[in-house]
């Protein structure tokens, strides 16, 4: 593992270690780790309330806003890992997977540039 970017199993694997320091696997139903990843993904929703887009996307250059987006990402992605290893799930093979599906629902010939559902194309 590299400190700037370890795999996701060491991540998982270093935050296992710090919940169960803490002992709070007991609070780590899975109802409660998806209810809390939705709750962190509000709060990253929340730094984009009443603002344009245009204000945004201007305001995601600032050093101040980078590192509130990069604390909530941070939350939403943990969480995440959470509820993987919870019910044993390979998240990089779930998400390898998704994408496959994606290209099958979304071909480019019928959906490069727009944003209309698989259902509609």
């Amino acid at each position: 593992m590299t400190e700037d970017r370890p795999s996701l199993q060491e991540l998982t694997k270093r935050l296992l270690e710090f919940r169960d320091a803490r002992d709070w696997r007991q609070f780590h139903s899975l109802k409660d780790l998806v209810l809390s990843l939705n709750l962190e993904a509000s709060e990253l929703l929340e730094l984009t309330q009443w603002k344009s887009e245009a204000e945004f996307e201007s305001e995601a250059e600032s050093e101040a806003m980078r590192r509130r987006l990069a604390e909530e990402c941070s939350d939403v992605l943990l969480y995440l890992l959470l509820i993987a290893e919870r019910i044993g799930l390979d998240i990089q093979v779930a998400a390898s997977q998704k994408i496959a599906a994606n290209e099958v629902k979304y071909p480019v010939s019928r959906a490069r540039g727009k944003a209309t559902k698989y259902t509609k194309l």
